[in-house]
Parts: structure tokens; C-alpha cells; sequence
């Protein structure tokens, strides 16, 4: 029988498949119907902002031993991917139907319905092998798709509206803080940020997709 842990893992990835499938609908509806990506925040922007926040648990899951990954790649990716959510697709109306958002939520959405089902497929005992490889190749593609045409770029979009609005002040519990210059900052770092766990997922894809050896004959 499997133990506890394993069924509030499956728990937990079921409903983040379940939830992700369901944005990657919306998303796609609103572009069929519309024939436009400016609809994707519109659409399915408050659920992901949702299903992203909650995926906060999965760094607590590594730093508490629950899965082997650790906690420092799930803090980096959750890290990168709330803040820009929350602080600049969320509170920058302006942004919000530019065709990077559609972008970053589609290679999300794509990357999420293919990882969280095989995660949760884990669980139960040994995944098929097909979900495993999709798993482990379709980032190659989604990744840079993400952070490049969709994170990155409408963060550089996004740059003369921070300044504009003044966006979150100039200081940070009472010290002096630019959040301009910050994003600045975290355009500068994003590109080594991103290829540190880019290549992190190419090691797992190496262990996760090596055949087992085969017994040695008596």
C-alpha cells in the first residue's frame, strides 16, 4: 500500500495537472474565438497566478525531504515565475495583452500538463516510459520559449512602465530601493539564473532516460 506521503504527492500533482490543463483551455479557446493573443491574461491569467503561488509547496517538498530534488532549483524556477506574474504581469495593466504573456503561459501551460501528470504518475510506481521521455525532452524547447520571447522580453516591455508609475516606490522597509533598477538587475542575471537550471534539467534527463543495464547472465 502506498504510504502517505505518496498519496498527498499524487494528490497534489493531480490537481495541478487538472488545474493546468484547464488554463491551457482557456488559453486556447480565447485564442480560437478571439483570433488574438491579447486575451490570454483575460482568460486564464488568475488561475495560473493561483496554481503558481500554491507551488510554493514544492519547495517546502524538497527542503523537508518529501522529494530528492531540494529546494534550491524549485525556489529558483518559483521564484522567477512569481515574481513575474504577481509584480509585473498582475500589477501592470498595460502588459497584460501583450502577445508575451500568451507566449509564457502557453510554454507553461504545455510544459505543466506534461510534467505534473507524469510526477504524479511516479507515485504510484513506475511511470510509462513515453510520459518520462516527453517529460524530460519537451523542456528543451519550452524552456527558452518561456524566458526568452515571454519572461524576458515583457519584462524589458514592461521597464518604462515601472518607471512611469513609480512602481512600488523607492525604498523597501526603509531602506533606499529602486524596483526599476531591480528589474533591471534581474534582466542582467536572468539569462545565468535560467541556464544554471536549464543544464541542472538536462543532468536529470540524462539519469531519468538511461536504460537500466542489463543482468549479466549466470
Amino acid at each position: 500500500m502506498p504510504r502517505l506521503s505518496n498519496l498527498y504527492l499524487f494528490l497534489y500533482n493531480s490537481l495541478q495537472s487538472l488545474g493546468w490543463a484547464l488554463a491551457l483551455f482557456k488559453l486556447l479557446c480565447s485564442f480560437v474565438v478571439t483570433e488574438s493573443t491579447n486575451g490570454a491574461y483575460a482568460s486564464a491569467g488568475e488561475l495560473i497566478c493561483f496554481l503558481q503561488t500554491v507551488a510554493f509547496l514544492e519547495v517546502i517538498h524538497g527542503a523537508i525531504g518529501l522529494v530528492p530534488s531540494g529546494a534550491l532549483f524549485p525556489l529558483i524556477q518559483w521564484g522567477g515565475r512569481t515574481h513575474f506574474l504577481l509584480a509585473i504581469v498582475r500589477g501592470i495593466d498595460e502588459v497584460q495583452e501583450l502577445p508575451s504573456v500568451f507566449i509564457t503561459f502557453l510554454a507553461w501551460s504545455l510544459s505543466e500538463v506534461i510534467r505534473y501528470p507524469q510526477y504524479a504518475l511516479s507515485c504510484l510506481g513506475p511511470c510509462p516510459y513515453w510520459i518520462t521521455y516527453l517529460r524530460y525532452t519537451s523542456f528543451i524547447i519550452l524552456y527558452p520559449i518561456g524566458v526568452y520571447p515571454g519572461e524576458m522580453w515583457l519584462m524589458y516591455q514592461a521597464l518604462p512602465y515601472i518607471k512611469e508609475k513609480h512602481l512600488y516606490g523607492d525604498s523597501l522597509f526603509g531602506l533606499p530601493f529602486s524596483y526599476y533598477n531591480f528589474v533591471q538587475v534581474v534582466l542582467l542575471c536572468y539569462p545565468i539564473l535560467w541556464l544554471k537550471l536549464y543544464l541542472h534539467l538536462f543532468k536529470q534527463r540524462k539519469s531519468k532516460l538511461a536504460k537500466p543495464h542489463s543482468k549479466k547472465k549466470m
